[in-house]
């Protein structure tokens, strides 16, 4: 979303489920279907085979009365052919290696560790590379969505290292696996298989063949199925929405998906602080939506590190740095990058990144 993140990594973002969800993972009212009768196309052969890095033990998803339940759903609600699903579900796979890499988030490092994973040399010089190569369309989503061109390119440089990182798992037995074997989000990505079907169907891919990330997420940009459905657009004009092989949907759907969560065209993203007592409570605060006054914050001691401190709503946090606590104020655009992974550790990764792809000069 897969490189070491769930944002997938548990991927656009925690969310609240009901009929949508909010974030990255959102699933929405369906788009223009292709016609009923398509549904999904007959089984090939190749539906029960392919390599899916797995290892899994146990009886497949078919076995599973729960995935039966979800076919019937499929078909009244959604009108899918039983047959069809149930040839497709024959071939799927649960997978141990999911499992465990859906329990161990990148996350879940302290910053001085996760930002190592992200801000190396080779990332920085290949985004300058992919910034370069791909200017012009850089320049036009910016200019249209408010998107600065080095967020969108640090964006696509930490989901999927600008298309270099190819995950060998089916998403199909990702999400199954997610779904019917980790109770924890069960709901969430039964959600996000129902979205993944849709998906298929909508866009014309065989469901037994797409690769994405252990969480389920999709493409250069590593758009979870529920996201892909409401945030992808077609930025090539080729009349498909192709996260996979286009780049240019891929950086036009990045783009759709801050403006949509209202980035702030010019607005500051984050800055760092002093002034801060290491037990000030508001550094406990939960949530990353801005809530506090920056003028409030000034008059009780805090001070930015850069000449003048940008006014507005913020959030207050602290990293685990290399020497040390850092204190950090997150502003509206740095809680827009939480939307698409909800976590202030991948919100520093990309602005970091950014910035360094921004200022790189090749030596």
């Amino acid at each position: 979303m897969v490189s070491p993140r769930v944002r997938e990594h548990e991927h656009a973002t925690v969310m609240r489920r009901g009929m949508r969800l909010t974030g990255k993972w959102r699933s929405v009212v369906v788009r223009g279907c292709v016609t009923a009768c398509l549904v999904i196309a007959a089984p090939s052969p190749g539906w029960a085979h392919g390599d899916t890095g797995s290892g899994a033990r146990g009886g497949g998803p078919l076995e599973v009365p729960a995935v039966r339940d979800f076919i019937g759903e499929m078909v009244r609600r959604h009108r899918f052919e039983a047959h069809a699903l149930e040839a497709l579900f024959a071939g799927a796979k649960f997978s141990d290696r999911v499992v465990e890499a859906f329990s161990r988030p990148a996350e879940a490092k302290p910053w001085r560790s996760y930002r190592k994973l992200f801000l190396t040399s080779r990332r920085i010089r290949n985004g300058a590379a992919f910034m370069s190569a791909n200017r012009s369309i850089l320049e036009r989503a910016s200019r249209q969505f408010g998107v600065p061109p080095e967020i969108l390119t640090a964006i696509i440089g930490v989901e999927s290292s600008y298309g270099e990182h190819r995950s060998r798992l089916r998403v199909l037995d990702s999400l199954a696996t997610l779904a019917f074997r980790v109770p924890r989000r069960a709901a969430f990505f039964r959600g996000e298989l129902e979205a993944f079907l849709l998906l298929c169907r909508e866009e014309r891919m065989d469901p037994s063949e797409v690769r994405g990330s252990y969480a389920g997420a999709i493409g250069m940009a590593q758009f979870i199925p529920s996201s892909y459905r409401a945030y992808a657009v077609d930025y090539d004009g080729d009349g498909r929405r192709d996260l996979r092989g286009s780049i240019a949907d891929a950086v036009g759907s990045v783009a759709n998906y801050l403006g949509r969560h209202r980035w702030r065209n010019g607005g500051p993203v984050a800055v760092a602080v002093v002034g801060v007592a290491a037990g000030d409570p508001r550094l406990a605060r939960r949530g990353l939506e801005p809530r506090l006054r920056v003028s409030d914050l000034v008059r009780s001691g805090v001070k930015s590190l850069q000449a003048a401190l940008p006014g507005g709503r913020v959030v207050m946090f602290s990293l685990d740095g290399e020497s040390g606590t850092e204190f950090w104020l997150g502003y509206r655009n740095f809680y827009v990058l939480t939307r698409y992974n909800p976590s202030k550790l991948y919100a520093m990764a990309v602005y970091s990144l950014a910035n360094a792809i921004r200022d790189f000069e090749p030596s």
